[in-house]
């Protein structure tokens, strides 16, 4: 065979290939896009509304409508699935107790889109929005339920007939919700152990007369730093006290620490990590960032600065009382109060502080902040600083500032059988804290004969 015969076969064979190829693309089925599918679905409760979020394996679309009769949300995900795992997974009643939704259902397995049915127990105003993957988290679809008509919650007023008041100290449990916080070498999550501080810090303080205590959250939920801050504001806050629970990249970190705002960012390393491992939480929660809108950006930074500056003197001040109260009982990271920039600590209006009560990671550590008894040391060290604070600065208005100005005129008392701290203090309207700190008495034991010093009555 010549040359140009070679060439010729060859030719033909190219062009037969190229029609073949034609031919099948034709008839070959369209390539489809992969199913988004839904991993799981998490339900969470919190006073302003019901969050539903379903954890997905990337960015999908979604509609929602409300249908009637019975009261139902209905969300449509075209070309998406339900895993096994989530289609199977109980959620009971008692789960959704507390919620808006009765009840979730799901269309057939062998449909190609997917829709989910919330039964409502009441009208709700639905908001959904997308957030990306961070730390722990995957992609999600985020389903907010609001109250359909809920009136605005004004703040608590003080009666203008009402001349004396309680010092209102507010008490942030970090973290909640789809945000655990950190997690311990025993899996012991942050969020459950600040929360358990925090309720036994708010029953010391309410057993103190002259005190109320109020808590940015009262279940396992998420709140937005700002509006952690926005309660306070709302209640009237003489301080504002955030619990968390610490950790470090290494076991061996340990003792706890207090933290103040720093307007110029950490004073050390570790300050600096930690404020961005709480700030991040926002992300988590998927909530933006909030501006001065009514002010230009100079203003607003001036108006900022004027006001955290005020409340910063009194917020070391504060925490360096608490960091003396908690060294009596507990290791200390650093005897100093530490600086950073908490999201959560910037009420340019209310003195805060930051509480690590120790390290979660330290297993020593984490081991004793599980025990109630070890949380409840944790909560009284921390009042004291706070009441030794408040003993120097008494608020203008409140029964506590009476109480001091009262306290410079005192009574002898002597001690006779059967007598008791507690009946005493009662008798002449004072409390137990202010009979043992004018007599420097370490326990509530009384001895017959012994004299006490009682504070002028109020």
């Amino acid at each position: 065979m010549t040359v140009r015969a070679l060439r010729q076969l060859a030719t033909r064979v190219f062009f037969c290939k190229a029609a073949l190829m034609v031919v099948w693309l034709a008839v070959a089925p369209p390539v489809m896009a992969q199913d988004a599918l839904v991993e799981s679905l998490r339900v969470h409760a919190s006073p302003e509304k019901t969050r539903l979020v379903l954890d997905v394996n990337g960015p999908l679309e979604h509609t929602l409508f409300i249908l009637e009769n019975p009261l139902r949300l209905v969300i449509d995900l075209p070309q998406s699935s339900l895993s096994k795992d989530a289609r199977q997974q109980k959620r009971s009643q008692a789960s959704l107790k507390e919620t808006a939704i009765k009840k979730i259902r799901f269309s057939s397995a062998k449909l190609d889109d997917l829709r989910v049915v919330l039964d409502l127990a009441e009208p709700v105003k639905p908001r959904s929005f997308l957030l990306k993957p961070v730390a722990q988290y995957g992609d999600r679809l985020v389903i907010d339920l609001f109250p359909k008509q809920v009136a605005d919650v004004k703040p608590a007023m003080i009666e203008p007939s009402q001349p004396l008041r309680d010092i209102i100290i507010v008490i942030d449990p970090g973290h909640g919700g789809d945000d655990p916080g950190a997690i311990g070498p025993s899996k012991t999550y942050e969020k459950h152990v600040v929360f358990a501080i925090a309720q036994a810090l708010a029953a010391t303080i309410n057993r103190e007369p002259g005190f109320k205590a109020v808590l940015t959250r009262t279940g396992d939920y998420y709140l937005a730093h700002r509006q952690r801050t926005a309660l306070a504001r709302k209640s009237q806050a003489d301080v504002f006290i955030s619990i968390h629970a610490d950790a470090w990249k290494t076991p061996s970190a340990s003792g706890a620490s207090v933290f103040a705002i720093s307007q110029r960012g950490a004073t050390s390393e570790t300050a600096k990590w930690l404020a961005e491992k709480e700030n991040r939480a926002d992300l988590i929660g998927g909530v933006g960032s909030v501006s001065l809108d009514d002010k230009d950006d100079v203003l607003a930074g001036v108006l900022l600065d004027l006001s955290m500056t005020a409340s910063l003197s009194s917020s070391l001040e504060m925490g360096s009382e608490v960091v003396k109260s908690i060294a009596r009982i507990n290791k200390m990271h650093k005897r100093s109060v530490e600086q950073a920039s908490f999201i959560v600590l910037k009420s340019p209006d209310i003195p805060s502080i930051l509480v690590e009560t120790g390290f979660i990671s330290n297993p020593g550590e984490e081991k004793k902040l599980r025990t109630k008894k070890h949380q409840g040391k944790m909560a009284n060290a921390i009042f004291e600083g706070v009441y030794a604070y408040f003993k120097e600065h008494p608020p203008e208005a409140t029964f506590f500032a009476q109480r001091i100005e009262s306290e410079q005129t005192m009574t002898d008392y002597r001690i006779k059988r059967g007598d008791t701290l507690s009946e005493i203090a009662q008798r002449y309207r004072v409390s137990q804290r202010a009979i043992k700190t004018a007599n420097a008495l370490k326990t509530d034991r009384l001895r017959v004969g012994q004299v006490l010093k009682i504070p002028g009555r109020s």
